[in-house]
């Protein structure tokens, strides 16, 4: 398996800084954390990852007040990409996604921020741009990463894609949430369901096109 790091997802939706680190936000609620923390409105029953170690990426979808536990992670298996596909039980206007990852080299170089891609998987990733991106710094604190609010006014699901590690053959997170409004959804989304057993041998790490996605953002 090919360990070749393609680093670039598509510049033009590059960004290279964030919301700080392990920041604490006003009006606390109920799971700690911000009021606007969207844990307790994850899907945690079809949250998904491909090319992972363990079967449940639920895991890393933790309450706020576990955000620095390092006991349970996320890791890629086959090489250093990482699919992550986070629904959502209502309609959400994003604000800001928090990772925890790491740790050194295993830190992921970037990610890949994409919304209501509710069909993923590594066989058509190259061909969906991402709406946003961010380079990950190296880090044992939780990062904030800010979005574009009007870039995510309407989000059933969020997928994020981790092209390569920082230097490792894997890459791990292990924390990962969301900031943002959520409001009740009027109709029942569909749900996908993907291979519970697919075969990590067919998973080929995407290359030879720079890491770059090759159909413009509109």
């Amino acid at each position: 398996m090919s360990h070749n790091h393609d680093h670039n997802c598509a510049d033009e939706h590059h960004d290279h800084g964030h919301g700080g680190h392990d920041h604490d936000h006003d009006h606390a609620s109920a799971e700690g954390g911000s009021s606007d923390n969207l844990f307790s409105k994850i899907d945690q029953s079809n949250v998904v990852a491909l090319n992972a170690t363990v079967p449940s990426p639920v895991k890393v979808c933790k309450p706020w007040h576990q955000r620095l536990d390092e006991e349970e992670y996320l890791e890629s298996d086959a090489d250093d990409q990482l699919i992550l596909h986070v629904p959502f039980t209502g309609s959400v206007k994003l604000l800001s996604i928090l990772l925890k990852t790491g740790p050194g080299d295993q830190t992921p170089s970037k990610v890949c921020v994409l919304s209501n891609a509710e069909n993923l998987d590594f066989d058509d990733i190259a061909s969906k741009p991402p709406v946003q991106e961010f380079e990950i710094v190296q880090s044992r604190d939780v990062g904030e990463y800010t979005v574009k609010a009007a870039k995510f006014p309407n989000v059933s699901s969020i997928t994020l894609f981790f092209p390569s590690s920082q230097g490792a053959d894997s890459v791990r997170l292990y924390y990962v949430a969301f900031r943002g409004i959520w409001t009740e959804r009027k109709e029942d989304p569909v749900i996908t369901v993907y291979e519970a057993t697919a075969n990590l041998a067919d998973h080929t790490k995407i290359q030879g096109t720079d890491g770059s996605f090759s159909t413009p953002q509109t």
